[in-house]
């Protein structure tokens, strides 16, 4: 029997990589039913000051395919207990790397009034989303030089 019934992770999901799998793949086998966020691209744009390379319903697509994922909702804000109000699940995931940013003790605190637990999965090195995404900006303002 696993720990949680219903846990809940959260992620732009652009550039779909490895470390997203791992995290919703560690997720999984901690709970009955995983609910997965993905941000809107107005979350992103307030959040991160960019918009995503791949558009929102193809993340949404993305995201609902893999095979460790119950159930895909847009997160629509980045207030985790306004999504615990609609969503209801015992457990909130969340990469490693954000475990002692002030926004995230903002969220244990949060949480735990309703008595959600927060469990940090360890983040997988060497690859992510903004890595890629620049990579890919960096590319295309070359090919803009280029052609002048």
């Amino acid at each position: 029997m696993k720990r949680y019934k219903i846990g809940y992770t959260t992620g732009v999901f652009d550039m779909f990589h490895i470390g997203h799998l791992n995290l919703l793949k560690n997720a999984k086998e901690q709970c009955e039913y995983l609910i997965v966020g993905v941000s809107t691209d107005e979350v992103v744009q307030d959040y991160k000051g960019k918009t995503p390379i791949i558009e929102f319903d193809e993340r949404i697509a993305i995201v609902s395919a893999i095979k460790y994922v119950d159930k895909v909702v847009p997160q629509e804000n980045m207030d985790k207990r306004k999504a615990w109000d609609k969503l209801q699940f015992d457990v909130l995931f969340h990469g490693s790397d954000w475990k002692d940013s002030d926004m995230y003790k903002k969220v244990v605190d949060s949480l735990k009034q309703v008595g959600v637990e927060v469990v940090f999965l360890p983040h997988t090195e060497g690859t992510s989303s903004t890595l890629l995404t620049e990579i890919l900006y960096h590319a295309r303002e070359k090919e803009s030089e280029d052609r002048l």
